[in-house]
């Protein structure tokens, strides 16, 4: 079988010098809703419900902007995008913000000129197979196919992990998870590969979920982060601490049950600056101080928007690992609020 290696840049749309956009904020308000870009479909993370209302762990982080901005955490236009298609998405002012399991590298952060707000989520790339085939490493899939998601560092690392290894394989290219599940499902492929927890949101969907295996190998750093462009400070700042009201909310106790009677002052003065019952950062972003109460009551903070969307009792099925609190041994961590 004829080895084939990816090579060279990320093929996606030229982005050029990157022209700013400032005043994203402005252009939000004057809207009257947030443009997210999310995937095309990945459960528990962004897809839209029986109803048509998209759902997720991605989903819930623009509702809480949109609610920090616009006091609605339903005013917000959500526009699937591929890994072809998202960054001149962003780039082009067709979405605000990303939200979709975009990995934070070096090429995008510098040579795409888009600016990373913080990482939403830890990840790795890791195998998934039949349980049929009797594979239990991802050493074992010398000369296997792969179905691939086209422009993403999924394929840059299968195609790094392989050589390293000494080990040949045919790429099956895919443009969406749904197009991977359903070349996987029919045998095109062997193997799937992507983020372990895209392979855990594919798996749940499956009719026999236990039939399938994710393999133990974890190949790869995938910090998953929401993503602006470069450019418009404000709308950074906005992105940024939005989310990092939302984790720091998880470790200071601050829920969407008792968010409104925290915000009316308590002992501690960082959960008063953060919820604006002391201090004006909310006026620092252009927005009223309440606006992190907002965006906490919209869905909750990190961990109950966790919980609720992939969590170790959903069907995702996935345990918080390197996604805990900093205090529970994980990597989640807000600067502070000072």
């Amino acid at each position: 079988m004829k080895k084939s290696l990816f090579a060279g840049a990320i093929a996606v749309t030229s982005l050029g010098a990157g022209v700013a956009h400032a005043q994203t904020l402005d252009t939000v308000m004057d809207r009257g809703e947030l443009n997210c870009g999310v995937s095309t479909g990945l459960a528990g993370f962004s897809a839209p419900d029986a109803n048509g209302v998209w759902q997720g762990f991605d989903v819930a982080k623009c509702r809480a902007i949109a609610a920090a901005i616009l006091d609605d955490p339903m005013a917000v236009n959500f526009v699937p995008t591929t890994g072809q298609t998202r960054f001149s998405a962003l780039a082009s002012g067709e979405v605000d913000v990303l939200a979709r399991n975009t990995t934070w590298t070096f090429t995008r952060d510098i040579d795409l000129n888009l600016t990373f707000v913080g990482t939403n989520y830890y990840d790795g790339q890791g195998f998934m197979v039949n349980r049929e085939i009797g594979v239990s490493s991802a050493m074992e899939l010398d000369g296997a196919t792969v179905c691939i998601q086209t422009g993403t560092t999924t394929e840059l690392n299968l195609a790094d992990y392989f050589r390293a290894n000494g080990m040949e394989y045919e790429p099956v290219p895919i443009e969406t998870n749904a197009e991977a599940q359903q070349q996987y499902l029919a045998g095109a492929c062997d193997v799937y590969t992507t983020d372990v927890s895209g392979l855990a949101a594919t798996r749940a969907s499956f009719e026999n979920p236990d039939n399938h295996v994710i393999l133990p190998e974890v190949i790869s750093k995938e910090p998953l982060g929401l993503v602006v462009r470069d450019g418009d400070k404000q709308w950074e700042g906005i992105a940024r601490w939005t989310l990092m009201a939302l984790i720091a909310a998880e470790e200071l106790g601050i829920t969407s049950a008792n968010v409104a009677e925290l915000a009316q002052g308590t002992d501690s003065p960082e959960i008063n600056r953060i919820l604006g019952s002391e201090g004006d950062f909310g006026e620092m972003l252009g927005l009223s101080n309440d606006w992190a109460v907002r965006a906490i009551a919209a869905a909750g903070n990190y961990g109950e928007i966790f919980a609720a969307n992939i969590g170790d009792q959903t069907p995702i099925g996935l345990s918080r690992g390197l996604n805990a609190q900093w205090t529970q041994g994980g990597l989640m961590y807000a600067p502070p609020f000072r």
